[in-house]
């Protein structure tokens, strides 16, 4: 049973994005690191006098040049690092047997909040919270029901909608795909938002859908989106970490031939990273603005574990890209507002797991 914060609740952190605008710059980290340490991002701006609390992120196994959640939160700690002095680290995970120590690594040592990010790691904040019940803990994308856990999830489908129609709508081959990384519920909503929202486009549209098993397997992305454009899609969204980044490298190997293909993006604008030469739009989840609000609220001593918000198009926790006008025309957008508007609204439910 999911209740929301007294303190950050989803109208307030809706407000709060709001404010802050589309969130993450797109540039990489500053820093690295690994299971063998925590990289660290110290000090504040001139003049910033330095805190003393100290926020910890350990990242699935996307690790934190994903290009996707993994990095989204990792800015957002960095954002708050820069604007309060609060020192901030990360640990990167390779495997599930990682988890659960770097976790306890930020536990162990005091530090004031640690960080899980991604659905993966929902078990074993679970664990590690019910053995240390004085530290905090918070998680992306999981809801964890412990005293001194924050949970924080998105409504995917509902952003997943959006893009959809935009591939149902500017599709020329009436072929488009999906690639998903985990088959895992989280991934599950992005593909049944997208498959909607491209047959609330057009229903005569095609879906492919190939699932990897991995969010850190780039060559297998390429290998699916290969798949997929091969048997005539010419749109290709994913949800899939850094194995999306192959999606990419494929689009892009294809567009130098010739190849009318496009690629949308998840939950950072990808068009930065990737180019807007292949990356139509991406669908928005502002993960960094998320961690951004909770770490802050623990500085201002008002954290409150043992709850969740969830954050959807009313929240405005997911969205499409500011970017989408260079290459989505005007019709597509306002298309896309409206169908937007009604789900703000209520009068569209979209679903939360693939029509069979």
């Amino acid at each position: 049973m999911k209740t929301f914060f007294a303190v950050l609740s989803a109208a307030t952190l809706s407000l709060a994005l709001l404010l802050a605008g589309c969130g993450s710059s797109g540039q990489p980290p500053a820093a690295s690191g690994n299971a063998e340490g925590p990289a660290a991002a110290d000090g504040g701006q001139a003049g910033q006098p330095k805190s003393n609390l100290k926020i910890g992120m350990v990242t699935d196994v996307g690790g934190v040049n994903d290009n996707s959640f993994n990095q989204s939160a990792w800015e957002g700690l960095q954002r708050l690092q820069q604007e309060t002095g609060i020192e901030v680290k990360y640990l990167q995970s390779t495997g599930d047997a990682q988890y659960v120590p770097n976790l306890n690594e930020f536990v162990k040592s005091g530090w004031d909040l640690t960080w899980g990010i991604g659905l993966l790691l929902g078990d074993h904040v679970k664990k590690v919270a019910e053995e240390n019940p004085e530290a905090k803990l918070a998680i992306i994308d999981a809801v964890v029901e412990a005293p001194n856990v924050a949970s924080i999830t998105f409504k995917e489908h509902e952003g997943s909608f959006l893009v959809g129609v935009v591939a149902g709508m500017m599709t020329k081959t009436g072929k488009v795909g999906f690639v998903g990384g985990m088959d895992i519920p989280v991934i599950k909503r992005f593909e049944a938002g997208f498959k909607a929202g491209v047959a609330a486009a057009n229903p005569n549209v095609e879906v492919i859908t190939i699932y990897t098993g991995f969010f850190d397997k780039p060559d297998l992305g390429k290998s699916a989106a290969s798949t997929m454009y091969g048997q005539g899609a010419d749109i290709v969204f994913h949800a899939s970490g850094a194995t999306g980044d192959g999606v990419f490298n494929e689009a892009k190997d294809r567009k130098a031939k010739g190849e009318a293909v496009w690629v949308i993006g998840v939950d950072k604008d990808q068009s930065l990273t990737f180019g807007n030469e292949i990356t139509l739009t991406s669908m928005i989840k502002r993960v960094d603005e998320a961690v951004y609000r909770v770490s802050k609220e623990l500085a201002d001593g008002k954290f409150a574990g043992g709850q969740a918000v969830e954050l959807g198009l009313k929240e405005n926790g997911v969205d499409l890209a500011e970017t989408s006008k260079d290459n989505v025309p005007a019709d597509v957008l306002q298309k896309v507002e409206e169908y937007k508007q009604k789900i703000i609204n209520g009068e569209l439910t979209v679903p939360q797991e693939p029509a069979k």
